[in-house]
């Protein structure tokens, strides 16, 4: 038997911890060092993924045992199919474990709650030492989050994304004040699509050998799920990644800060990055993308509502989600401040609905995996707000239908963002909007079966009369909110006869929404 110094240290790498710096390789040895990777049954069932995001995540896996292996590093690498998989990370662990025989298992904690509570048992499940480390790849410590959050009444963004900036540094003066003299440049950022408003396309990876095995292996074993594989074309490699952000940087972030909330029929990316899922696998590091953006504006690429916009969104909206996420589990999963009990409408997977928006944005999250966070927010999640649809269906959705969803994500941005599902610890209000918001940022309006400019009856936009039915149901809860308390007074001028006009033009659409079969999202 090898004495405990002979024996290896077992390093477990999930799939959104594709980074070689990750805590659990820094200071490792490649001779005493074990890196297990493992694509899990559990994993790629708990919801039933768009086919894209298992391809993604599998193939990128893939890429990065390779890569690893080529630079020297021992990785023991457990495909879907191989004939003993346990189907879980605690098996694989078991299994390796008795391969193996490590002293030690060192492992990065998890981004999800469900996945880490299943790894604070394996002290207690393994004879060897189990050590869990703090994911330092993002820029706010999860205790350090805890610190600023604590003692306050009121968890705003704004307030810690300034926090976040003094930290870094980013876009700050030596004297502590901002770049431009203000920390937020969103009132710039906010201009409707011109007429012709076009982007240039983002490069598209063409698949190679591992992609192309994983797409087969999608198809083969997940068949069945939501979403389409032809437009596969992620990055999935560090290298691929750095080239979608070279392409980034040099294309499209000098449009992307004011036209950010812009929806254009058929234009599924417009200026955004589209570098999230690198993100999120750990192909990239947020903090560089940050500094690379400073550059650029630094070098007059861009300008600074566009970079500051760019900054905000990663070390300001990403990090504070991720802490707010951590604060509020694992009771957020079941939030629902609103009492919203409605079905899911079975056109969000089939994308069968006149409305025009909606299709739009159900096609482009079928063929693609995404859609850009306004479509997501102000069209998606508005018309899930304003229909009263059930917070843990909607979520199952989100998490579902795009590449970049992981929970930690995913969660706080649909039920407290979404759907005000917290009862308002995150946003300061709901999201709740009618057809004039997606008119004015959106030509989809122009060629709909509905009449946006029609407020009720036959052939009146849906988002008319659901946002008056939305507001007049929760106005015990709402109307003492300062930033929508004088929607109420509308409310009230319209007389009884216009108000029971919505009402029931509502109610009647409401009435008629088919809700899907919940085998969609989850395995029944």
């Amino acid at each position: 038997m090898p004495s405990p110094a002979e024996r290896p240290v077992l390093v477990p790498i999930l799939g959104d911890q594709l980074t070689r710096t990750i805590a659990s390789l820094r200071g490792r040895t490649k001779d005493d060092t074990v890196i297990l990777m493992m694509e899990v049954w559990d994993e790629a069932t708990y919801v039933r993924h768009h086919k894209q995001k298992i391809a993604l995540i599998f193939s990128a896996m893939r890429h990065f045992a390779a890569e690893l292996r080529d630079a020297g590093w021992t990785v023991d690498y457990v495909e879907l199919t191989d004939t003993d998989n346990a189907g879980s990370f605690t098996g694989e662990i078991a299994r390796a474990v008795e391969r193996h025989d490590p002293r030690a298992i060192h492992v990065v904690e998890a981004g999800e709650w469900r996945v880490q509570q299943a790894i604070e048992e394996w002290p207690d499940k393994f004879s060897c030492d189990v050590e869990i480390l703090p994911d330092d790849r993002f820029v706010c410590s999860l205790a350090e989050f805890r610190e600023w959050a604590e003692d306050r009444d009121s968890l705003r963004m704004e307030f810690f994304y300034r926090e976040m900036r003094r930290k870094t540094g980013l876009l700050m003066h030596g004297d502590g004040k901002p770049e431009g003299g203000e920390w937020n440049y969103d009132s710039e950022n906010r201009k409707p699509p011109r007429e012709g408003l076009s982007a240039p396309q983002r490069p598209l990876v063409e698949p190679d050998d591992i992609t192309r095995e994983c797409i087969d292996l999608v198809e083969e074993k997940f068949g069945d799920h939501f979403g389409s594989l032809e437009n596969f074309g992620w990055p999935v490699t560090r290298d691929q990644a750095e080239e979608a952000a070279d392409a980034f940087f040099a294309e499209r972030i000098e449009c992307f800060g004011p036209y950010q909330d812009a929806m254009v029929h058929g234009q599924d990316d417009l200026f955004h990055s589209m570098l999230s899922t690198s993100l999120n696998l750990g192909l990239l590091d947020p903090l560089d993308l940050c500094r690379r953006a400073e550059k650029a504006y630094e070098e007059g690429k861009a300008p600074l509502n566009s970079v500051e916009g760019f900054i905000r969104q990663i070390i300001g909206w990403r990090e504070y989600i991720r802490g707010f996420y951590w604060l509020q589990m694992p009771h957020l999963q079941e939030a629902n401040a609103l009492n919203a009990q409605r079905g899911l409408p079975e056109f969000f997977w089939t994308g069968e609905t006149d409305m025009r928006c909606l299709a739009d944005c159900i096609r482009s999250t079928r063929d693609n995996a995404h859609a850009h966070h306004i479509q997501r927010l102000m069209v998606l999640g508005n018309f899930c707000l304003i229909a009263g649809i059930s917070p843990r269906e909607v979520q199952d959705w989100y998490l579902v239908v795009y590449a970049d969803a992981y929970e930690w994500v995913e969660l706080p941005n649909v039920a407290a963002m979404v759907l005000y599902a917290d009862g308002g610890k995150l946003a300061s209000k709901p999201y709740a909007a009618s057809g004039n918001y997606i008119n004015k940022m959106s030509n989809y309006c122009s060629d709909c079966a509905y009449s946006v400019s029609k407020k009720t009856g036959e052939g009146a936009c849906p988002f008319n009369s659901l946002y008056w039915h939305f507001m007049d149901r929760h106005r015990d809860t709402l109307e003492s909110n300062h930033r929508i308390g004088r929607v109420y007074s509308n409310w009230d001028r319209m007389g009884e006869d216009k108000q029971a006009a919505y009402l029931e033009t509502a109610q009647d659409f409401l009435d008629r929404l088919e809700p899907a079969d919940k085998g969609w999202a989850r395995e029944q």
